[in-house]
């Protein structure tokens, strides 16, 4: 098992590894192929699409081919699609590659999700999901290492690309290690296995969905509008704002490894609580008139207070709904995320444009307390069903 959870922290690096190359390589993309600055939205739109779909449809997937073989095929195929894109000439090309680099990327993170939320323990959601950090991080360095090496922005891709091969190759490998934990929870996944319908109906099934496609615009509007905020509404220069914005990043990566020890001592319900809790100290330091460093104290405070809430309600899944039925709820709850992902954050732009960049710290503010409300009907609901068991038996 510890070989096979090495090989997942793996897989969880080489997930966010292709997730920041887009836009630390568009400059140089849209320039070459001769296409407007916006062009970058309809490729993220494609990918965000593939993704959604196949969310939605790795319950399926798993239970035909298991955690392994569909981590294994996934990855291959996000791999082959980043080796498309180092090959892309033209817009027309990235747009055809993106979508199944979206397919890819969806079912390996439902899937790895589930089982890692039906096997291990909540610290390991959480340094895994800080391992997907480390991925982000890297993978912008590599693409910035070749632009300033004299290399093209096609290098950056080919590089990530053999290294997800790499893992490719490892995954396949690594095949048997999956067959005897996957075995445990098989019996009782068939038994359970429902249509989306039917699980939406289940109690405290919407509230959850909703709350995890509120966290995740908060989380996503708040790395992409930050340093606009910065320069418009405070007058900071770009170059000063681009280095705070990156340590609302830096908070969740490491929020995420801090909270993997915390978890030891709280459960799901408590380190979500936290995180709230902290997202919106952090809000109000940004509304707050005492100066920029407060404000970018704020924006800090926000990356750490997203860093527990992610991991906590995709490891809550299984004792929340039933084994049987999580890796269902957790593609739904992936392809509520980048729905959340997709629509949010250009809206704030719209609205920023129409009313003033300051509302992000309000426009934040709202959807967090939407989740907050959503989340504790959803704690209403479980314990409900708690204290009905009793009675039951």
């Amino acid at each position: 098992m510890s070989l096979l959870l090495a090989i997942i922290y793996l897989a969880f690096i080489s997930l966010g590894l292709p997730d920041a190359l887009l836009g630390s390589a568009w400059p140089g993309m849209q320039e070459q192929m001769n296409v407007p600055v916006s062009y970058a939205g309809i490729i993220t739109m494609i990918i965000s699409a593939g993704t959604i779909i196949s969310s939605l449809f790795s319950d399926s997937m798993t239970r035909r081919l298991g955690t392994g073989k569909v981590t294994a095929l996934s990855t291959a195929l996000t791999a082959i699609s980043l080796l498309g894109f180092s090959m892309s000439k033209s817009f027309i090309m990235l747009c055809i590659i993106a979508l199944p680099y979206g397919l890819g990327a969806g079912a390996v993170d439902a899937a790895l999700n589930n089982y890692v939320a039906l096997h291990y323990k909540a610290r390991h959601m959480n340094w895994l999901h800080s391992f997907w950090g480390v991925g982000v991080t890297i993978g912008p360095y590599i693409m910035g290492a070749c632009l300033t090496g004299g290399w093209s922005w096609n290098s950056g891709y080919l590089i990530v690309g053999i290294m997800q091969m790499v893992l490719t190759a490892a995954l396949f490998l690594s095949l048997p290690l999956w067959k005897e934990s996957e075995i445990s929870t098989e019996g009782e996944a068939e038994q359970s296995s429902m249509k989306m319908m039917q699980l939406i109906k289940m109690p405290g099934v919407k509230e959850v969905l909703i709350a995890f496609f509120c966290y995740c615009a908060v989380e996503q509007t708040a790395g992409l509008w930050g340093a606009s905020y910065m320069v418009m509404n405070r007058g900071m220069s770009d170059e000063i704002a681009a280095k705070w914005s990156a340590l609302f990043y830096l908070g969740i990566t490491v929020g995420r490894f801090i909270c993997g020890f915390i978890s030891m001592k709280l459960d799901d319900k408590t380190m979500i609580r936290l995180g709230q809790r902290i997202i919106v100290g952090g809000i109000i330091l940004l509304m707050l008139p005492l100066g920029n460093l407060v404000m970018c104290l704020g924006f800090i405070m926000i990356g750490l207070g997203c860093a527990p809430i992610y991991p906590s309600i995709i490891h809550s899944t299984p004792s929340n709904f039933g084994a049987g039925v999580s890796q269902a709820m957790i593609g739904m709850q992936m392809a509520c995320a980048y729905v959340g992902i997709t629509l949010m954050p250009p809206l704030f732009g719209a609205l920023a444009e129409w009313v003033g960049i300051g509302l992000y710290p309000l426009y934040l503010l709202l959807i967090t307390i939407f989740m907050i409300l959503m989340l504790e009907k959803l704690n209403g609901i479980i314990k409900r069903k708690q204290e009905e068991k009793p009675q039951q038996l």
